[in-house]
């Protein structure tokens, strides 16, 4: 691919926004996810409200839209339908092992840098002096509030750790599956979901049957389905998307590594838990490191100050 322009101000504001709506819901989705847990609900319950709702309801658009093979490829439909949906799997199997701390930090926060490293090898997109600045932010920071706000670490846990990790380079795969079909957020979120529909709930169904869900509070229940089915597997992955189409894959992906810094803000009303010293200083940096990947207007003027020469391209 060649190199594109550089995005004024009012489209990295645009970009920005859609970027930062999608990871207030993912953040919003831990959230439910810890709530969900204290509950009768298991993890696999929780996968299955969220496959089931967000695919029934956007099935119409998948048998009118298709499921874009011309552009996508099997490869890419494959990336699509299993990077949409495996993350869920995997993160749930390494809450079994491994505190939702860690969770938030390995997935969506490494996420972007697989994202952009895949982005480099299969879209061309140049891993500029700006991004690797801003990554030398996030990285830190997201282990900072992954390993430092509490548990230990352990044998166990690196099982937890091996599944998040496992969810971020699937949803790498999704993502660059997406922007390099140019498919929009909702084509993408759709097939996605209509694939997890038909791939999980048979096995679901057998293992588990319905005697789980049976046991559990509708209350219960409703939470995660608008939460998670139509929340988080909907309309955060139009969002994600739209952000991706406008800042690039890489860029858009970065927003992603806001996810451990706002679900721990969000923790402060929800769970009463507030950040420490360290909490803090990391938020501050993911922040900062997240504003520079994602091509912030000022952030090549701040590279060329330490003495870098960022091109042109996003």
């Amino acid at each position: 691919m060649g190199i594109s322009m550089p995005l004024t101000i009012a489209e990295y504001a645009r970009g920005a926004l859609f970027g930062l709506a999608a990871v207030s819901i993912w953040s919003g989705g831990i959230v439910a996810v810890g709530l969900g847990l204290r509950t009768s609900l298991t993890p696999w319950d929780i996968a299955a409200v969220r496959f089931a709702v967000a695919g029934l309801l956007l099935l119409p658009y998948v048998l009118r839209k298709g499921l874009a093979l011309d552009r996508l490829g099997r490869c890419g439909l494959a990336a699509i339908v299993l990077g949409g949906g495996a993350p869920v799997l995997l993160s749930n199997a390494g809450l079994l092992f491994a505190p939702a701390a860690h969770a938030g930090a390995l997935y969506p926060g490494v996420m972007p840098l697989m994202v952009a490293v895949l982005a480099a090898i299969m879209l061309g997109e140049s891993f500029t002096a700006t991004k690797r600045l801003g990554f030398a932010l996030i990285l830190p920071g997201v282990c900072a509030i992954g390993f430092f706000s509490g548990g230990t670490l352990g044998a166990q846990q690196n099982i937890g750790h091996a599944f998040f990790l496992g969810s971020g380079i699937a949803f790498a795969f999704y993502t660059v599956a997406m922007r390099r079909a140019r498919l929009d957020g909702l084509h993408a979120a759709a097939i996605a979901a209509v694939g997890a529909l038909l791939l999980y709930m048979p096995v679901y169904w057998m293992i588990v049957g319905t005697t789980s869900l049976a046991k559990a509070a509708w209350t219960d229940i409703a939470l995660q389905a608008l939460v998670q089915g139509l929340l988080t597997a909907t309309i955060s992955y139009v969002l994600y998307g739209r952000a991706v189409g406008i800042l690039g894959a890489s860029s858009g992906a970065a927003f992603a590594a806001l996810c451990p810094a706002m679900t721990a803000l969000m923790a402060i009303p929800v769970l009463g838990e507030w950040p420490g010293t360290i909490d803090w200083a990391a938020i501050i940096a993911i922040s900062a490191g997240v504003y520079i990947v994602s091509g912030g207007p000022l952030a090549g003027q701040w590279v060329c100050s330490w003495g870098g020469r960022p091109p042109p391209g996003r």
